[in-house]
């Protein structure tokens, strides 16, 4: 297998509870990476329960810090950003929802702007109204298409593929069986889909080598 092969594709796994996944998908849609990207929903609360960690917003000197960093990063980037007025809240029906659209980048997008440009609460009747007019869907029809049994399903098979496959945090883009994660990760994918001879570096080895030393 060619390395072109090898770098074909990779997988963009998301949460839309996320706001750096609201970056990322910012940062995507305006730079793409050179591969097909599979966008695909998982439950971040899942990874969290796997991997016996607390999310940001459950510290909350870290929730305020996150809050402040993604908005900082937004205007640095000139992308329209406001925090939801409410979060983290939950996130279970957009997912559905996208999954029962395809996870079509465009609905995925369509998500994100609805939650992080508008300074709605999401779980409001208007926020998710809103959400469903971007996307030319009635209440029936969505609520048709996100109860279809497979629909759940898959949203939990994303979630315990991504575990398995060592994702335990969104936003990760996995490419090759490698893990990159977090926006501040994307140039670092970017050198190595270029193939940066730094990548493979004496450093870059060592981290391999690593023991594990105190726990607590």
């Amino acid at each position: 297998m060619t390395t072109a092969e090898l770098k074909s594709q990779g997988v963009f796994y998301f949460d839309v509870i996320s706001p750096w996944a609201c970056l990322m998908d910012h940062a995507l849609r305006h730079d793409p990476l050179p591969i097909a990207l599979e966008r695909r929903p998982v439950l971040f609360a899942g990874l969290l329960n796997a991997f016996g960690s607390k999310g940001p917003a459950e510290i909350e000197s870290k929730r305020r810090l996150t809050y402040e960093l993604c908005t900082w990063t937004a205007q640095q980037q000139g992308m329209p950003f406001v925090m939801p007025a409410v979060h983290p809240f939950n996130p279970l029906r957009y997912l559905r929802l996208i999954l029962a659209l395809g996870d079509k980048p465009e609905v995925v997008s369509a998500v994100f702007e609805q939650i992080y440009t508008t300074g709605c609460d999401p779980e409001d009747a208007p926020a998710w109204q809103s959400v469903l007019e971007r996307l030319g869907l009635t209440e029936a029809e969505a609520a048709r298409r996100m109860d279809d049994p497979a629909v759940k399903l898959r949203l939990r098979e994303n979630t315990s593929q991504a575990v398995a496959a060592g994702v335990f945090g969104v936003p990760t883009i996995c490419v090759d069986g490698k893990l990159f994660w977090g926006l501040d990760s994307l140039p670092m994918l970017r050198a190595y889909l270029r193939g940066d001879p730094g990548l493979d570096s004496p450093a870059m080895r060592a981290v391999g080598k690593v023991r594990f030393g105190a726990t607590r």
